[in-house]
């Protein structure tokens, strides 16, 4: 009876965040509670304990989990080390007869005093487990795959959507794949081609861009036999780590040839379109006098402070150009505020206050301004999240109001590329006229599907699309877009097979 071990560490990192991460940030689960925690839930997890459960000559051994409520800051040294001391400890607790490992990762984790965090769980991992226990791997596109963690796993599997929607797919082929390994089918050997390109925009929708197509591509190649898996990475450009790339990854039976000739075609192919995958923003005070001949709800695609990708969430950008344009249409607007929060909470529902809005966390971008408001509603901020089917913890949240204007302002960012923040706040977009959406994108039917426009605004922030502002010094130079005259020569990196 093979006995599979299952372990999960997740986060994606915005390196220009200015609030670091911390321990408490993850919600963590040891032994059985990971099983009963994610089964049902979308998630990596719950897809391959469903392929598991399929046999029954299968045991799974669950390990440990820490997966953070949100994405965020670089991750403090104290709080890696107890992360990693617990991981590590489940799986050294755990390894003996383990056959085979799933581990459910992100890849784009940053940690201070290591920018590499997955790479180090998988090498000391492979070191308590020896070089004979087959690891399987998933990850997000959005990752960054580097040298150390191919090469103390067996195989990786990669997200195909963007929005995502297929974690539980990505979990079901990593654990397929895990499977065909332990059942002597498949001894896999990886191939990837790291290109110096980072890509943001509409282009990268898998459903309708350019990108679509190389993820396409690559699924075919699994499809029809060519390869064990095939995947293409399309790295974090917020997490400034040494490897960061853009990356085809394919993954053969014991044919590296074939891998490699598979990996340099996608890789070629992407550099050639590298300029279309490259986002069209609009400025600000364009985009509101835009707005102001629009018939219906327009949207205001704010991603450089979407907290899905790392940022802090306290950005007041849109909201003080909108008071000094004197936009006089209905606006529904999030914010990350603590301080004007509790200010809420001791006045009361129906008291109005003055307070400062904005910059409660990176004021250095966010100056705060002082406005006038009603405290409307008061919550404990628990969100039911439409988008996964789990809970997200928002901390106190107060929704404050001016004639025009409603602000949900919670004490803790939490994921908004849906419309769970606002909905449990009794706060359906589709009543205003201007929604503030702080996610670079969102599955079509929570705003596009009505909204008359939709302005991706090109506003500062810790993950903003236009890249040049952000000021990368970690990553390798030249580095398109970075550099405009970035070249690229493709060299396929190889690993395995083991054993």
């Amino acid at each position: 009876m093979p006995r599979i071990l299952v372990a999960q560490c997740i986060q994606e990192v915005s390196t220009f965040n200015p609030v670091g991460s911390v321990y408490d940030d993850f919600v963590v689960h040891h032994g059985d509670t990971l099983i009963s925690a994610y089964r049902g839930v979308e998630s990596e997890v719950d897809g391959a304990l469903g392929v598991f459960g399929e046999r029954s000559d299968v045991q799974v051994i669950p390990a440990y989990s820490a997966r953070a409520s949100t994405s965020g800051g670089v991750l403090g040294r104290e709080s890696f080390v107890r992360l990693c001391e617990e991981f590590l400890s489940a799986v050294q607790s755990r390894a003996d007869g383990v056959d085979g490992v799933f581990f459910a990762l992100h890849g784009a984790m940053s940690a201070s005093g290591e920018l590499d965090p997955e790479g180090y769980l998988l090498e000391e991992s492979r070191r308590i487990l020896g070089n004979g226990v087959p690891i399987v791997v998933s990850l997000d596109l959005h990752g960054i795959l580097t040298a150390r963690m191919l090469a103390h796993c067996d195989a990786v599997t990669l997200l195909r959507t963007y929005p995502h929607v297929d974690f539980v797919d990505n979990g079901q082929r990593a654990a397929r794949l895990l499977l065909k390994i332990l059942d002597d089918e498949a001894r896999p050997v990886m191939v990837t081609v790291p290109i110096p390109a980072l890509v943001r925009g509409n282009e990268l929708i898998t459903e309708t861009g350019v990108y679509g197509q190389f993820v396409r591509d690559a699924a075919q190649l699994e499809a029809e036999g060519t390869a064990l898996a095939a995947g293409f990475m399309i790295g974090n450009p917020f997490t400034d780590v040494p490897e960061l790339s853009s990356q085809p990854v394919v993954i053969t039976n014991n044919d590296p040839e074939r891998a490699e000739r598979e990996a340099l075609r996608l890789a070629e192919a992407f550099w050639a379109r590298r300029e279309r995958m490259q986002p069209d923003l609009i400025e600000l005070d364009q985009a509101i006098a835009a707005a102001k001949g629009v018939e219906g709800p327009v949207i205001f695609t704010d991603a450089a402070d979407a907290p899905s990708s790392g940022a802090t969430g306290d950005s007041n950008a849109i909201l003080v150009a909108l008071l000094n344009d004197g936009y006089e249409k209905t606006v529904l607007l999030p914010l990350v505020d603590p301080p004007a929060v509790r200010r809420a909470f001791d006045a009361g529902v129906g008291r109005v206050i003055k307070t400062p809005l904005g910059g409660a966390l990176d004021p250095a971008r966010f100056p705060p301004v002082d406005l006038e408001v009603t405290v409307d509603l008061l919550s404990r901020g628990q969100v039911y999240f439409e988008s996964w089917g789990s809970w997200l913890d928002a901390g106190d949240t107060a929704v404050l109001k001016t004639p025009t204007m409603t602000l949900v302002v919670t004490s803790r960012p939490v994921h908004l590329f849906d419309r769970s923040l606002f909905l449990a706040h009794g706060q359906d977009p589709r009543r205003f006229d201007l929604i503030v959406v702080k996610s670079p994108h969102c599955q079509p039917q929570f705003f596009d599907a009505w909204a008359a426009k939709n302005f991706n605004v090109d506003a500062p922030g810790s993950t903003s699309a236009n890249l040049k502002t952000l000021g990368h010094t970690i990553c390798r130079r030249p580095m398109y877009p970075l550099d405009e005259d970035a070249s690229f020569v493709p060299k396929a990196r190889v690993f395995g097979p083991r054993g």
